[in-house]
């Protein structure tokens, strides 16, 4: 895997760095749109990992309570959110899933509902109820308490996001979250054996998913799934990547 040495000793020296470094390609920048630096310099990743003195470094780590799970290294989520960007735009409804730390639902929370901007909805879920419920304290410590709504449909909860907010759901994330569709960007932050057909169902017209497909330690992609305005899905590999497996919630 490739060393990409991006890591800084700030948050802001972390992003500044994603920036500046070139991509696989060698032609653009792992961060090029300046609203998706700005969202990412506003969430804090030291609130989001157990050991802060590491929030920085660009690896993945592992978070508590998520049964393997990790958090991604930084140039993945600046990729994801790269590739996502144009349907980002304020008032926009986007599902993070797998949302583990919370993370990229307060990076997805800047982007859509900006200061000043109309407000838009984002739903992170995640199986494993103390996992959620770390994230929403971590969104809390991250500036954004008011703006944070904890869900759990284990116990039959089912909540319709509301504009500015981040909704945090403890649930199946490989059917979705259907009381917050239609989505217009939807994020995968774990491997899809294959791909979760409820998910493209929920995608809006004009959407964009950004997803991991394949077996858990085996070939595994990034696959970007874009539906236009007839509803006609297409799909494209971006690149391969070694994610953990996309789970339920154990028995």
């Amino acid at each position: 895997m490739r060393e990409w040495g991006c890591s800084g000793r700030s948050n802001e020296e972390l992003i500044n760095n994603l920036s500046t470094l070139r991509d696989m390609d060698g032609i653009g920048t792992i961060l090029s749109s300046e609203r998706v630096i700005a969202a990412m310099k506003k969430a804090d990743r030291k609130h989001y990992v157990p050991d802060p003195s590491s929030a920085y470094e660009d690896r993945p780590q592992p978070i508590p309570y998520g049964d393997g799970a990790t958090i991604s290294a930084p140039h993945m989520h600046a990729h994801a959110v790269e590739h996502l960007a144009e349907k980002l735009q304020p008032g926009a409804r986007v599902l993070d899933v797998g949302s583990g730390s919370g993370y990229l639902c307060a990076v997805l929370h800047h982007l859509v509902s900006p200061d000043g901007e109309k407000k838009g909805k984002v739903v992170g879920i995640d199986h494993m109820p103390r996992l959620v419920q770390w994230s929403v304290e971590n969104l809390k410590k991250d500036g954004l308490k008011n703006d944070t709504v904890f869900v759990d449909t284990t116990k039959g909860d089912e909540v319709s996001p509301a504009d500015g907010k981040l909704t945090m759901v403890c649930g199946d994330g490989r059917q979705g979250y259907p009381p917050g569709a239609p989505y217009d960007a939807i994020h995968v932050g774990a491997a899809a054996p294959t791909m979760p057909q409820a998910l493209i169902d929920q995608l809006a017209n004009d959407g964009r998913m950004f997803i991991p497909v394949g077996p858990e330690y085996g070939l595994q992609h990034i696959v970007q799934v874009d539906k236009n305005g007839r509803g006609e899905v297409t799909k494209r590999n971006l690149m391969g990547v070694a994610y953990v497996g996309l789970k339920d919630r154990p028995a």
